[in-house]
């Protein structure tokens, strides 16, 4: 970037958080931060009678997650997987989301790709392949394959304290921001309970120690009151989906900093368009067990206090239904506290201060709305309302 350089939006109202909401300002933008002061030469750019609000951040995406088939993401080559993923990440920032965190793959290589501007993307954080034990949520085997797998793009089989510690490290040493692991059964995998607990108490904690020690985190794939209990007893400080808890399993989640990242775009998704993409059978059952709750789920956890976030988790071509999740996320939460999630929200979840907000010394991230988001919610999900996207100060 040109040292020095600076957009000027004028006169707009911008979003201040929950407490502040809108205040009218004019909104700097200098060297891809947000300044109290422009330079000599700056763009302005007329943000009358319009709304500010900060870039979205989606934390559960996934840019190699092409297909509704996991061996095809899993095993398929993988520069394709690369260079659909760049495309799969153009997409999210045109419709607004300037970060995202990829829990389930992405690597430095991709990682290398969005730094040096090869790939128009938001902000790309990953954890690498997510863990997995052996017949657990990301062992793309069903029962009656008799092949060897251990590790694809998305996910990896790891069995044992001792492997696991290396696992870790691996990840951490190229890069990952955080470590993910498969605690529960899921929807998209074959042989494992949605319900059931995986992976070992003294694993768990194995992970979490490897990760705690370097300044990282671990977040788990996990549904059910059990599987949640588990996970957070030994390590794990946040949870993907979550659709089965119960307010006791809220409550202790808010008593120990537990965040909660819903991913309810995905349910709506494969509800409405599974079976036509080709979804298997056994993952439509699944999905329909979990739909009906993840907004029961959202909304408890928020009542109890615990940190919400935003998730997507869209799989295939389902990943137009991205603005989706942010309508479903409205109706669970109401528009200010859906807002909160998908921005300042999710930087608390990711650890970074300069995302999910316009102070100064912030990310030069936001949206330019036509219409007021509170008063109108519509105007965070239609992509019509989007009068323009700002990344690093400057519009998309």
């Amino acid at each position: 970037m040109t040292e020095h350089t600076s957009t000027v939006l004028t006169g707009a109202k911008v979003w201040r958080g929950r407490e502040a909401g809108f205040v009218e300002q004019d909104l700097i933008f200098t060297d891809g931060l947000v300044s109290d002061r422009a330079a000599a030469e700056a763009v302005e750019v007329d943000g009358s009678g319009k709304w500010v609000v900060p870039g979205f951040i989606d934390a559960h995406f996934h840019a190699y997650g092409f297909s509704m088939i996991g061996f095809e993401n899993e095993l398929g080559p993988l520069s394709y997987a690369a260079l659909n993923g760049g495309r799969r990440l153009e997409a999210a920032l045109r419709r607004g989301f300037t970060a995202v965190r990829d829990v389930a793959g992405g690597d430095i290589g991709l990682s290398q790709a969005v730094e040096r501007g090869l790939v128009a993307s938001p902000r790309y954080l990953y954890t690498g392949p997510a863990l997995s034990q052996t017949g657990g949520h990301g062992d793309p085997r069903s029962q009656h394959v008799d092949v060897c797998f251990s590790h694809g793009h998305m996910c990896e089989v790891v069995d044992g304290v001792d492997a696991l510690r290396v696992a870790v490290r691996e990840r951490l040493r190229t890069g990952a921001h955080a470590i993910k692991v498969m605690t529960s059964g899921g929807v998209f995998s074959l042989t494992d309970p949605v319900r059931i607990p995986q992976y070992s108490a003294d694993e768990l904690r194995a992970v979490a120690d490897e990760a705690r020690r370097r300044g990282s985190y671990v977040t788990a794939h996990s549904y059910s009151v059990e599987s949640v209990m588990h996970s957070i007893e030994n390590g794990v400080e946040c949870i993907e989906h979550g659709n089965l808890i119960d307010s006791a399993t809220a409550e202790e989640m808010a008593r120990r900093g537990t965040s909660l990242v819903p991913t309810l775009a995905t349910y709506d998704a494969m509800g409405r368009r599974g079976a036509g993409l080709g979804l298997n059978e056994i993952s439509l059952a699944k999905n329909a067990e979990v739909l009906s709750k993840g907004q029961e789920a959202a909304a408890m956890a928020l009542r109890a206090g615990v940190r919400v976030g935003f998730g997507t988790d869209l799989m295939g071509d389902m990943e137009d239904d991205q603005l989706r999740g942010v309508q479903l996320q409205v109706e669970a939460l109401g528009a200010a506290d859906a807002l909160h999630s998908i921005t300042a929200g999710n930087a608390a979840i990711l650890r970074d201060s300069r995302l999910g907000n316009l102070e100064v010394g912030a990310f030069g991230d936001a949206i330019l709305l036509a219409g007021n988001p509170i008063e109108d919610p519509e105007a965070l999900w239609q992509e019509s309302a989007r009068v323009a996207i700002f990344q690093h100060g400057r519009a998309v």
